[in-house]
Formats: structure tokens, sequence, C-alpha cells
């Protein structure tokens, strides 16, 4: 009978997702002890006591700043997340603003709100404040796009169809998110001649430490006094002090963000929306369907897709006999791996190995079972991390 799997679900994911988890092979569930995996949204794992049990954990969205990922990496453990599941709704989202933004719908909204419905002088009320609202129309202005992800090529096309003229920096821009990118967007190379050149700016990359304050006092000042700078990927992302001083002098139009900070919260030039980039039952639905479908890749044939600390590592079944082996990026690792099997008599029909930073990983299928004393002696060669043994009925 094939293992079953344990999965330790941490906040309300989409059972659209859990469905992808056959009942017949696996536990979920909120209250399940030594799991072999952790599903989860929002909740804060950084002071969580992760139990050793754990071979993987899936973040049912995009960012995993509330996973310990440095830790698990050193415990051998593959931190999977769903980027571009929500792409489409963070799409929506920065349309939305740019048009809250460029039309003072805000402003307009809450006037209307301000007006008393038994007022006789009520339409009169609304034709003589009408003007203090007026805006100006998307066509024609330019979309500054940094971060040329899933989100970022969405967010290019959308703003090209509305009669845009978009510039996009991204340096780390990947060949899929290249093949994506509609042909009319115009390539910048820095981040400063996106600020200088755009109307609007939509920010759309990770929170690391190579991007924290990736706006900030000594760039801001490039924008365009009446530009609308646009946050919907992290807070830290956009230093809010200099947004803040920015603001103050005339020196931008607006900010529109995803997180509600106390700073600038009821500013009257920003607009702060209650983190809802992926807040919608489609993007919920998505990201658990794709974090889930990883998990179980993982969990039964070790491959690895959309790991934050972990190289992508797919390889097809050659055998039913399967290792997944996790070290420490450092040389002559394959050879003792391929050692100690050799001198089992275990023959090698598949192997692959890539490394990502600190953290290498090795799939190896073999012709025959694996014995117990195999794999505790993979676990002995230092520098390994984590050892798994696959087996698949066959």
């Amino acid at each position: 009978m094939a293992d079953q799997f344990k999965v330790l679900v941490l906040n309300q994911i989409s059972q659209s997702g859990l469905k992808r988890l056959p009942a017949e092979r696996y536990v979920v569930g909120k209250d399940v002890t030594a799991p072999d995996a952790v599903m989860v949204r929002s909740a804060n794992m950084n002071t969580m006591d992760i139990p050793a049990s754990v071979r993987a954990i899936g973040r049912a969205g995009a960012g995993t700043n509330n996973i310990p990922v440095k830790a698990m990496s050193a415990r051998g453990v593959p931190v999977f997340n769903a980027p571009g599941a929500n792409a489409n709704a963070v799409k929506e989202l920065v349309i939305a603003g740019m048009l809250l933004a460029a039309r003072n719908l805000g402003g307009a909204l809450a006037f209307v709100t301000s007006l008393d419905p038994a007022d006789a002088e009520m339409e009169k009320k609304v034709e003589d404040g009408k003007k203090t609202f007026a805006g100006y129309e998307l066509a024609g202005n330019t979309l500054g796009v940094i971060g040329l992800g899933k989100i970022g090529c969405l967010v290019a096309d959308a703003a090209i169809k509305l009669g845009m003229q978009v510039i996009g920096y991204d340096p780390e821009i990947t060949v899929d998110a290249a093949w994506s990118l509609p042909a009319r967007v115009k390539k910048a190379h820095s981040v400063a001649e996106v600020l200088k050149n755009s109307h609007f700016v939509s920010i759309h990359v990770p929170l690391l430490e190579a991007t924290r304050d990736l706006i900030n006092q000594d760039n801001i000042g490039h924008m365009k006094h009446t530009a609308v700078l646009m946050n919907f990927s992290r807070d830290g992302i956009v230093n809010e002090a200099a947004v803040l001083t920015a603001l103050q002098a005339k020196k931008l139009g607006h900010y529109v963000c995803d997180f509600p900070g106390p700073r600038i919260n009821r500013h009257p030039l920003v607009i702060a929306l209650p983190h809802l980039g992926a807040s919608t039952g489609e993007a919920e639905e998505n990201c658990a369907m794709m974090v889930a479908d990883q998990l179980r890749d993982f969990l039964e044939h070790g491959n690895v897709q959309n790991a934050v600390n972990f190289p992508a590592v797919v390889m097809p079944r050659e055998s039913a006999y399967r290792l997944a082996i996790a070290n420490a990026n450092v040389p002559n690792m394959v050879g003792q791996i391929s050692t100690v099997m050799a001198q089992a008599g275990l023959n090698i029909s598949n192997m692959m190995n890539k490394s990502k930073g600190d953290v290498a990983y090795t799939l190896v299928d073999v012709d025959s079972a694996v014995p117990t004393k195999v794999v505790d002696s993979l676990m002995a060669i230092p520098g390994v991390l984590a050892v798994h043994y696959l087996p698949q009925e066959t």
C-alpha cells in the first residue's frame, strides 16, 4: 500500500485546492499532528515551532515573508509558493488604482456620501461640486512597470489596451516572462529611468533585502510632480517617509497602495486599500490549487516547481524506486551520493542534480528497492540535509 501523507492547514484554504489531495492518500486538516507538509496563507510561521516531520511548506500566494525560509533551507525543506496564480486579480486592482487617482474617485465618493438625500438642494450641490473632482484620462499617458513577472506583464498588456504607453524595467526577467511581454513595452535600463519617464508607476517585485526601500529619498525626486506611484507588492518596497516628504513638497501627485499604514492612512493624497490584491474567490482558488499540486508532486515524486529556496527539478519517472536528496551546495556531493549507492549494489537509471544558492537537490531513480540502511548512509554524509525514499506502486 502506498504511503499516506498528512498535511497541516493553518488558514482557510480553498476547497478547490484541498480536493487536489485525494482523500485515500492524504489526511488534511487543522489538527493534524506530525505533518508531512503544511499549507498556509497569511499565518505567521516565523514564531511557530515547526515539527521535525515537515518535509515541505506550501504558501497559497506569492509572498513568503511569513515563513522562516532560511531555517527551512537549513533543514532541507522546500518552501513552495504560487507565483502568477493571483496575477489577474492584482492586474485588475492596479487598473482600478490608476482610475481612482486619475478621476479623483475617492474624493468624489466621499463628497456624494456627505450630501443629505433629504436636502432639496442636493442636485444643485452635486452640479456645483463636481468640478472639484475633474480628472484626466489614462489614454496617452505613460505607465512605468518595475518588475516584469506574470503580474507586471499582465498590467503592461492591460495598459496598452487602454491606450497607454508602457515602459518596463526588470534586470532579472525570466525567459517565460520575456515571451509574455507585449512587444510595445519600451525597455528601461534602470529604476530611475522608469521614474523619470512615467505618469504612473506600478511596482511588482518581491520584498527582498535588495528591493527593500527600492523607491526611496534618493530616487523619488526623479518622478513628475503630478505622477502616481502605485505599490501592490509589499509595503517595505516603498519608503513611506520618502513618499510623505514628496507629497508634502508637491513633488508627487498621489500614492496608491494596498497597505494602509498609520503614517499614510487618511492622507488626502494617499489612496490606501486593505490588502485586496489577491482577495478574490478566483485568485484564492488558483493559488490553493497550484500549491496543492506542487506539494503533491513533491511528496509523491520529489519534483520541485516554484520553490523559493530550492532549484526547479522535475524528472519523469524511469523506475518505481526514487530517492530525493537535499544537501548543502558544496563540491563532491553527487560523487559521495553515487558512491554510497554503488557500494549498496544499486544501479542508477536516471539522475538529475541542480543547485540554487546554498541548496542543491538531487533526484535519483534506481532499478531496485532501496534498503533503509542506504537512506541512513546517505543522511550520514556531511552536508546532506534531507533524504526521502519515494517508492511507487507498480
